[in-house]
């Protein structure tokens, strides 16, 4: 089958403030290259159901690319869909060969996390099996920074910055009464403590950073953080502590499954909605240490939050969407657009391509050399590696007082 002159993307997974950003960078790119833009709608699921747009049509001229990139999660819609083993059900992959053959597909790209990546890896081992020219590439986002063969991942820098203005924001208003409290609030991380570990960013400009800093990466000693906030309780009024929600205990258990809560399992077998981490220690302070205590859940504010996005989150994004798709015009296949940190100050990175089939499906946890030695705090290494992915301000358009974002697709 000869190849089409199109370039098909989709989006997959939780949203980010920077995901459509990349779907901006791939859009872009492939019009530079002279290709037209397709967008799966609802990701490979929805194009199983032969769901698609045109986005050349719906996206016109740069201003409308421009006012894609500040607009908050999928623009195309996602999904969780899990393709199968080929070898046991081939039936979705001969379906969605028709479709990539139907809309003269060159190229297709994935925007996504570990997971998206899995797709991306299943769908060039079966293209090169099949013989087919079509280039599969993935585009990386997630909040969570937990992509392998990466420096960072698109979503995170956004994601960091309005959680640490946020923390901060929360410790100003607990600080406010002349009694002794402690705020535990919750961040996403289901396995990885990246986002938690960005709160201590909230000290960079003078403001009050979280004095304990719990990930999953460090077993949660409950004896232990009880002496150490009963410390704390005795040297000030305020406590604050920046707790992921992924914590878990020695053996094991998610901390929120003391609560009470019992996470779903989404289609790839990984904990979804995880919540309770921070209402369980509450309780714990408030009952073993006879204190103030409070639960904040920040819940999915911390991946929509484009009004307090990074520029440089912004900006890699759709570098990142650029990258994959002159890659696949160069011939690559079976590969991820990826970012390699050449230094932090000034801070440089530059644009390569890694395998794919070694970024499904694996973690990048928080590493030693940043994790506090008590395990409840994070080191200077940390912050020497978030500080730039959490620089500058984008200029927003306004409406009414409110950023001004792409038309939604019906």
């Amino acid at each position: 089958m000869a190849l089409g002159n199109n370039v098909l993307v989709g989006q997959s997974g939780g949203p980010t403030a920077a995901i459509n950003a990349s779907l901006a960078g791939v859009v872009g790119a492939a019009r530079g290259a002279g290709l037209h833009a397709i967008g799966m709608r609802y990701g490979i699921q929805g194009l199983l159901d032969g769901r698609a747009v045109d986005l050349d049509e719906r996206l016109q001229g740069p201003a409308q690319l421009g006012l894609l990139s500040h607009t908050p999660s999928s623009y195309l819609g996602s999904c969780r869909y899990k393709l199968p083993d080929p070898a046991a059900d081939e039936a979705p992959y001969r379906r969605l060969f028709e479709r990539f053959g139907k809309l003269g597909a060159r190229a297709v790209l994935y925007i996504g996390g570990n997971d998206s990546m899995d797709t991306i890896a299943k769908l060039s081992r079966y293209g090169a099996e099949a013989g087919s020219e079509i280039r599969f590439v993935g585009v990386p986002k997630t909040i969570d920074n937990d992509l392998v063969l990466t420096d960072h991942t698109p979503g995170y820098g956004s994601a960091a910055k309005f959680i640490a203005a946020t923390v901060d924001e929360l410790a100003c208003d607990a600080d406010v009464y002349d009694l002794k409290s402690v705020t535990f609030v919750e961040i996403m991380g289901r396995d990885a403590g990246w986002l938690a570990a960005s709160a201590s960013l909230a000290g960079e400009a003078g403001g009050h950073e979280p004095d304990l800093v719990l990930l999953p990466e460090v077993p949660l000693d409950e004896q232990g953080l009880l002496q150490r906030l009963a410390e704390l309780i005795a040297e000030r009024n305020t406590v604050v502590v920046a707790v992921s929600e992924g914590v878990r205990t020695a053996d094991g258990t998610p901390v929120c499954e003391r609560a009470g809560s019992t996470a779903r399992l989404d289609a790839f077998g990984h904990a979804a909605a995880l919540s309770g981490t921070s209402r369980y220690l509450a309780d714990l302070a408030r009952r073993e240490l006879g204190c103030k205590a409070r639960a904040v859940e920040l819940c999915t504010t911390q991946r929509c939050a484009s009004h307090l996005a990074s520029q440089t989150d912004l900006t890699e994004a759709a570098g990142l969407g650029a990258c994959g798709v002159n890659a696949a015009l160069e011939g690559a296949t079976g590969v991820m657009s990826a970012l390699a940190r050449v230094s932090d100050a000034p801070y440089e990175v530059r644009y390569e391509v890694v395998d794919v089939s070694r970024v499904a499906n694996a973690v990048k946890a928080v590493p030693p050399e940043m994790i506090r030695e008590d395990g409840m705090g994070v080191t200077e290494a940390y912050l020497r590696y978030a500080r730039p992915l959490v620089a500058g301000e984008p200029s927003l358009s306004f409406v009414g007082g409110v950023p001004a974002h792409v038309a939604p697709l019906a």
